[in-house]
């Protein structure tokens, strides 16, 4: 008998200020042409889900209800947050934004992909099962599996992106922040293959050790005293003059402008009351630190700060581009783009307060994966 419907975890706000969590049947549908049905074995939470996931409801609310098959999980959104969720009002909205399974079914013109592992991308992916064009999936190599896949898109290709970003821009070396999470370790890897100089911003001895144990040459530690002095010699070393930041909040950002202006006028000739003419940019990805982002004006007058998304980058450059990068990351997928997960959990364990505050934290060095096929069906 065919499977008509499974399960798919679904966050909504409600009218009394709170964000709920639950498990909802949904309809398997029939392929198209062009679509497979994929059985999700393992979708990660990475940061950008959390946005969707938990919004801004508040997780030191966070109670468990309903039963044991349906469980729920509540949080209350503070009042001064309920206007930014404004447009999620009532709306019961599917989340995980990647994955990777084995296709169960396929239309007649993608019939060879039926039994092939794949990776895919495209929202819902907290779900037991989903259908989706097939151009929208990496199929992976022969013998891979779907943890191996599952973090196929967001992290590979915002990392290459980065890298794309500041060649196609004009710049030569790149800074990151954040940098021993998942992400930075794949960018880490990445700039080793290539030859790219990367100077990682981290914020303990801890994730220091690690990233120099992985090869990096210019790690600067955010809670030194000598931090500063620190990243103007790493930037001085490099030529860097592009940085993607994950934290956002605060004033890194502002922080590493100032430390590439100095960077830049020690070895500049005349002095200008404007500055260097060198352009500076920091580009924002992430939101780790909430805070407003503060900074003073002493890196001159060429320079730039703005947010960067992997999507937007991606219509930029275009499908030719962007299946350029895919292959890449099918043909590297153990090796630079390998991820590495400390927890695997059901849809159900999304539910419980206790799971929900680890992964909330967004530690570094912890990585969830979430496996559908752990829930029994019904």
């Amino acid at each position: 008998m065919t499977l008509k419907t499974s399960l798919q975890l679904r966050s909504t706000v409600t009218e009394d200020a709170r964000l709920v969590l639950s498990l909802a049947e949904a309809a398997i549908p029939d392929p198209a042409d062009d679509e497979v049905v994929v059985r999700i074995e393992a979708s990660p939470i990475n940061p950008s889900d959390i946005g969707l996931l938990l919004g801004a409801g508040d997780i030191a609310t966070a109670t468990a209800s309903g039963s044991a098959d349906r469980p729920e999980l509540s949080l209350n959104i503070p009042a001064p947050y309920m206007r930014a969720m404004a447009g999620r009002l009532g709306q019961s909205l599917p989340v995980g934004n990647e994955g990777a399974g084995v296709v169960i079914r396929a239309g007649k013109d993608v019939a060879h992909a039926l039994g092939k592992t794949v990776a895919l991308i495209g929202g819902a992916m907290y779900a037991q099962h989903r259908c989706l064009k097939l151009k929208d999936c990496i199929v992976l190599p022969d013998g891979a599996t779907a943890q191996q896949g599952a973090s196929c898109f967001v992290n590979p290709l915002t990392a290459l992106g980065m890298v794309e970003t500041m060649r196609r821009e004009g710049h030569t070396a790149l800074v990151h922040t954040a940098a021993a999470s998942n992400l930075g370790q794949m960018l880490n890897r990445i700039c080793l293959k290539d030859g790219v100089e990367l100077v990682n911003i981290v914020r303990s001895e801890e994730q220091e050790r690690l990233l120099r144990e992985a090869g990096a040459r210019h790690v600067c530690n955010s809670s030194a005293a000598t931090f500063m002095d620190d990243l103007i010699a790493a930037l001085e070393t490099t030529g860097a003059t592009i940085a993607f930041d994950a934290i956002g909040g605060g004033k890194l950002a502002g922080q590493i402008l100032t430390a590439m202006e100095a960077a830049i006028s020690r070895t500049a000739g005349d002095y200008s009351r404007y500055g260097s003419s060198v352009h500076k940019q920091v580009y924002i990805y992430g939101g780790l630190d909430v805070r407003p982002t503060e900074f003073a004006r002493g890196f001159g007058m060429a320079w730039g700060m703005g947010g960067w998304l992997l999507f937007p980058f991606l219509g930029k450059i275009g499908p030719e581009a962007t299946q350029g990068l895919k292959d890449r990351v099918a043909a590297e997928l153990t090796t630079t783009f390998a991820s590495h997960y400390t927890r695997i959990i059901s849809l159900r364990d999304v539910l419980d307060p206790e799971v929900a505050a680890a992964y909330y934290r967004r530690a570094t060095g912890e990585k969830f994966l979430i496996n559908p096929a752990l829930d029994a069906h019904g």
